[in-house]
């Protein structure tokens, strides 16, 4: 058994299994640049977890492992195992997840700019068929959540802002019914008072409609004050973990991450009250 496996708690009998559940996966690129090293976490039913780290930390490839993204960037999953609700999904296309019920928001958001916001938030009902009444319905419900989006359904989303562009992203989501959602850095290019209003929609989201949320975030702030819980990477590996509360009040986080220290910040592994875990030395 792991270390890693050690410091967790034991699951009380009859416990809830995790909704996703990854366990010590390897990601390749090219066949040979080797990028994640030994990942596992895992998210519970109804939870907001946090994927920490800087850039190149491997927080999106973490994401696009999951949500079976790799292949369009000629990177796939050498080793290890991702659970889906039950299910080995590693084999599963993307749309086979979508249906699942696992779906990606990525980085940049991506919107297709040609087609206005409702026709946008509309092709993310795609894998539902013909179940006109109940796609009208939460369509509705996407505009209770982004009333901005209800006063530009009409517009092309390539004439509206980042902020609203990531609004039509996350509700594109929301249209294919989720279960869980993975989101790719919300907070990135976003004024500070628009990041902790969408940071509030996805609170709501996920206590009202019981989405349970994986979120990958370079700012820490933000993710650690609406996650529960943390998973910290650099180059590759996670090197801490916890509730979100403890990774807060943790000295060598606030010094590295969270600029609360008065030391240089070449490498986390090198705060000087930093521990290093020995599940992934070697």
């Amino acid at each position: 058994m792991s270390a890693a496996e050690t410091d967790r708690p034991a699951a009380a009998p009859g416990a809830e299994a995790p909704l996703l559940k990854v366990n010590n996966i390897e990601v390749i690129y090219d066949h040979v640049i080797l990028v994640l090293r030994g990942i596992s976490l895992e998210v519970p039913k109804g939870g907001v977890v946090a994927i920490l780290g800087a850039n190149g930390a491997g927080k999106t490839t973490t994401l696009k492992a999951i949500s079976n993204l790799l292949g369009t960037e000629r990177g796939e999953v050498t080793k290890g195992t991702i659970e889906f609700d039950g299910v080995n999904v590693e084999a599963s296309s993307p749309n086979e997840l979508v249906k699942r019920g696992c779906i990606q928001v990525m980085e940049g958001r991506h919107c297709f700019e040609h087609l206005t916001v409702e026709e946008n938030l509309l092709t993310g009902a795609f894998t539902r068929g013909s179940d006109r009444h109940g796609i009208q319905r939460d369509l509705e419900m996407v505009y209770n959540y982004f009333p901005r989006l209800r006063e530009r359904r009409t517009s092309q989303a390539g004439y509206t802002s980042g902020g609203e562009q990531q609004m039509v992203a996350i509700g594109r989501a929301l249209m294919s019914r989720p279960k869980m959602i993975l989101l790719d850095e919300p907070s990135m290019g976003l004024a500070p008072q628009l990041v902790e209003q969408i940071f509030e929609i996805v609170k709501q989201i996920n206590e009202q409609e019981g989405v349970t949320i994986l979120l990958a975030e370079q700012n820490t702030n933000i993710a650690l004050k609406y996650a529960k819980f943390g998973y910290i990477l650099e180059s590759g590996r996670v090197v801490m973990e916890g509730e979100a509360e403890q990774l807060r009040n943790n000295e060598d986080v606030k010094e590295f991450y969270l600029g609360l220290g008065g030391e240089g910040r070449q490498s986390f592994r090198d705060v000087k009250h930093y521990r290093r875990r020995k599940r992934w030395i070697g």
